[in-house]
């Protein structure tokens, strides 16, 4: 055997920068428009990679107004002396065309309606990039698919109309699953459900679930139909029984609830990526106490009694604009939520909740996520908030490094009570496993949390917070999702419960 090596060198040449800019050709756009898409700059480093792109925000901004076969190109004009470079922007929109036929493929259990009402582009309607985009980006988004693919070839022998052919990839939607998982809450888990996301390919949701931790018990019959209403107005209707006990969590005031009920929601959109939901709900809770149960939970039960019917309204908007809801890397999420129970029940109190969080790439391999979380909650008519609708927070989801759920208030005992009021805040860089980075179901991250549990905003400082750093990692494996992070506290009290190592396994509901 023999060895060959090869060297190549490069030659870098002399750095040039953009002196001018010009438009030139058609230009049925404003000329002001599109010098915003030009990334280049007057003055600046010339970028192979920013001229590229400048000429597809081009392209793509005529295929807006139906000119699907616009010709753009950038023509230099060098000056060796000064080392500097001039282009001009030729544009050639070409002739506008309308989308004649839509064609569906691929879909051997999925109706074709289900795909056809998530489209943006009409048929019948001038070709627009951004609409078939967005219609490709939502026929993804139902996680029916494997994979979804578009193109848009031209009508024969007809120079102004094209179709738009589109083929997916069919995946399992329906599953029966019976296992076991881990949480550091919950200790082992076993959990079983029969569910389909797409049944019979009218793309409506319908599943039973059991969950069995030692700390949340659940069973649930659940049901959505996405488009209730032409207009995609949404249909959700549940029965659950669910069973909280907190014996097995040594650092929380020990209580046990057995809340039977169901609910009924719309979710109604009021823009591409905003939803409103409206729902209403039926609850019986009766409540369990022990001799070493705090004593607000005992003056609770003492006043209101053991047993409480509650009947539920819920009100909420969501705004989504991520790139991607498995690996993002830019836009970001929005969530009000606000729960008020009629005065007709036996319960009085209100909750409500916001938070948003941000996705900045900063390079190919880093994006940065920015999260911050604010609820407050009380009773109104003479009513105190229920002591088992607290707000909690440490642990997973608000700050790692402490032990679940024991932040904020406690009693004499150092037990915890939770609050009526809750802030979180996250900043998390995240980034692909160095030597798997076309892997999308592993992804680490190096964070810093802060958060806090209080009963009044009156006197907060930055004592009352509690921080952390460290790393975490995140695993979509194929028996479900797998978390763990390594934290530092940096400024843990005196009777805080720490837990530097933190995992969760498989999907708890």
């Amino acid at each position: 055997m023999k060895d060959i090596y090869i060297t190549v060198n490069v030659t870098e040449g002399p750095q040039y920068t953009v002196s001018n800019i010009k438009l030139a050709g058609e230009l049925l756009v404003p000329e002001e428009e599109l010098r915003k898409l030009i990334k280049l700059e007057p003055g600046g480093i010339f970028v192979r990679e920013k001229l590229t792109e400048s000429i597809k925000l081009i392209s793509d901004r005529l295929g807006n107004d139906g000119y699907a076969f616009a010709n753009v190109n950038a023509s230099p004009e060098l000056d060796k002396e000064t080392r500097q470079t001039a282009f001009t922007f030729f544009i050639d929109p070409g002739r506008r065309v309308y989308v004649r036929r839509i064609n569906v493929s691929g879909n051997d259990r999925t109706r074709d309606e289900v795909i056809r009402r998530e489209f943006r582009q009409m048929e019948g309607a001038w070709h627009s990039t951004e609409q078939i985009n967005r219609s490709r980006q939502r026929v993804d988004r139902l996680d029916f698919f494997t994979s979804v693919n578009i193109e848009t070839p031209p009508v024969a022998d007809v120079p102004d109309q094209v179709d738009i052919n589109v083929n997916v990839a069919e995946k399992p939607t329906g599953a029966i699953m019976f296992g076991a998982g881990y949480s550091d809450r919950e200790g082992i888990i076993l959990n079983g459900s029969i569910a389909q996301n797409n049944i019979f390919g009218t793309g409506n949701f319908l599943s039973l679930q059991v969950n069995t931790g030692s700390v949340n018990k659940v069973i649930s019959a659940s049901f959505n139909n996405p488009y209730y209403t032409i207009n995609g107005v949404s249909l959700g209707l549940e029965a659950f029984k669910r069973d909280i006990n907190t014996r097995s969590l040594s650092s929380v005031g020990m209580f046990n609830t057995d809340t039977t009920g169901a609910n009924i929601r719309f979710g109604i959109p009021v823009a591409e990526n905003d939803i409103v939901s409206l729902g209403l709900g039926a609850e019986h809770t009766a409540i369990h106490l022990r001799d070493d149960s705090p004593q607000r939970f005992k003056d609770f039960v003492n006043q209101y009694g053991k047993a409480s019917y509650n009947l539920p309204l819920t009100l909420s908007w969501a705004r989504d604009r991520r790139d991607s809801a498995i690996w993002t890397t830019s836009g970001m999420t929005q969530r009000l939520f606000g729960e008020f129970s009629m005065p007709v029940g036996d319960l009085k109190y209100y909750k409500v909740s916001y938070e948003q969080r941000w996705f900045f790439p900063i390079s190919r391999m880093f994006t940065l996520m920015l999260n911050g979380e604010v609820g407050i909650g009380d009773g109104y008519s003479g009513r105190s908030l229920p002591f088992f609708k607290n707000f909690f927070a440490g642990g997973f989801n608000s700050v790692r490094g402490y032990n679940i759920n024991t932040l904020g208030p406690r009693d004499s005992d150092n037990r915890v009570l939770g609050g009526s009021k809750r802030i979180v805040g996250n900043v998390e860089v995240l980034f692909p496993v160095p030597f798997m980075k076309e892997d999308k179901s592993v992804r680490l991250s190096a964070f810093a949390d802060g958060g806090t549990i209080i009963n009044t905003f009156s006197g907060l400082g930055f004592d009352d917070f509690r921080y952390s750093a460290g790393l975490a990692a995140t695993w979509i494996s194929p028996m479900g999702p797998l978390k763990f992070s390594v934290a530092q506290p940096l400024n843990d009290q005196s009777g805080d419960k720490l837990q530097r190592f933190q995992f969760q396994f498989g999907q708890t509901f």
